[in-house]
């Protein structure tokens, strides 16, 4: 290898236009946003999800939009013998991928004392095993093509930074930032780029469905902290185009937004004021459990007629 092979890496793939991608999770969120900006640049796509329904609308609204779909089938990334399968039939139908998305995700937070081992379980079933049974199963054929491509592994904030309460969802999404670092230096000798995705807020149905292990999501405090959340996040719609951007760059880490490239500067280059900040943070996610325990507690004792009159109050 030269010495311009090691400094320059020359873009696997410069655009989507006639390019075969797979997208996993496509039914929702940044997975189904992502589907139909790539369509739109000219992918022929192969779509795959959890949830039959949402895929299958996914499908439609592509179709309706004049985008190509290859094939598409419902199914869990988690499940390795399922992933072998649907790989099987990808080849035999379509062909070898171009570009490869793991962007399927599930999440789940809490402290340590209030997180199950099914909590545990389900993010690296989901968020890493997954991923990485979609790469055992349709990278290989990319390498053995001999003609470059690309993959993209989504990860997280939660994967670069300390974030309260993410212990699980951490593990996962950690993980898949260490495979895709090593993937970046494996794969690059074949031409194959690989991009690591790494959302800050953004607007989908998982902030909607994520488990929050001992917090009460009805507390009307809750409530308020997730409006609050809704408002900072970005749309789905623009993470997919700093994707689809980050393939057409061959950049390795993607931002889907300005403040997590700037927490993770700060937690390598300024490593007392950032464990500050998260301390701070830390600090109220417990408050707000204090907040919400109190209020469980509230819900579960017994009333008499003046605490009976004062809740009536209270929610009057």
């Amino acid at each position: 290898m030269s010495i311009k092979d090691l400094l320059v890496m020359s873009v696997p793939v410069k655009d989507l236009q006639g390019k075969r991608v797979l997208i996993t999770g496509a039914g929702s969120g940044i997975g189904k946003a992502t589907a139909l900006a790539a369509a739109r640049d000219g992918a022929a796509l192969v779509l795959t999800d959890i949830a039959a329904e949402n895929l299958n609308e996914t499908v439609a609204e592509v179709k309706r939009a004049d985008g190509k779909i290859l094939f598409h089938r419902a199914g869990d990334v988690s499940d390795y013998e399922w992933v072998r399968r649907f790989a099987q039939q990808v080849d035999a139908e379509v062909g070898v991928m171009d570009v490869v998305m793991n962007i399927a995700g599930v999440s789940a937070w809490g402290t340590v004392e209030n997180l199950e081992h099914r909590h545990w379980k389900k993010m690296v079933d989901v968020n890493l095993m997954g991923p990485i049974h979609i790469i055992e199963c349709f990278v290989p054929q990319i390498v053995r093509r001999g003609r470059g491509g690309h993959l993209v592994n989504v990860s997280s904030a939660a994967g670069l930074l300390a974030l309260p309460w993410h212990a699980a969802y951490s593990a996962s999404k950690f993980g898949i930032r260490g495979v895709s670092e090593v993937l970046r230096m494996d794969l690059r000798r074949h031409k194959i780029g690989v991009s690591l995705v790494c959302p800050g807020g953004v607007d989908t149905p998982l902030v909607g469905t994520v488990d929050i292990a001992g917090l009460d999501r009805e507390n009307p405090v809750i409530q308020r902290e997730i409006g609050h959340f809704h408002k900072v996040a970005v749309s789905p719609e623009k993470a997919a185009e700093a994707i689809l951007t980050g393939i057409r760059k061959n950049q390795f880490m993607v931002y889907t937004s300005f403040d997590i490239r700037f927490g993770y500067f700060v937690a390598r280059k300024f490593a007392l004021p950032y464990e500050i900040v998260m301390r701070i943070a830390n600090n109220r996610f417990d408050q707000l459990a204090r907040i919400s325990g109190r209020n469980l507690e509230d819900l579960a004792a017994p009333s008499d007629s003046s605490s009976s009159s004062s809740t009536s109050r209270q929610k009057g």
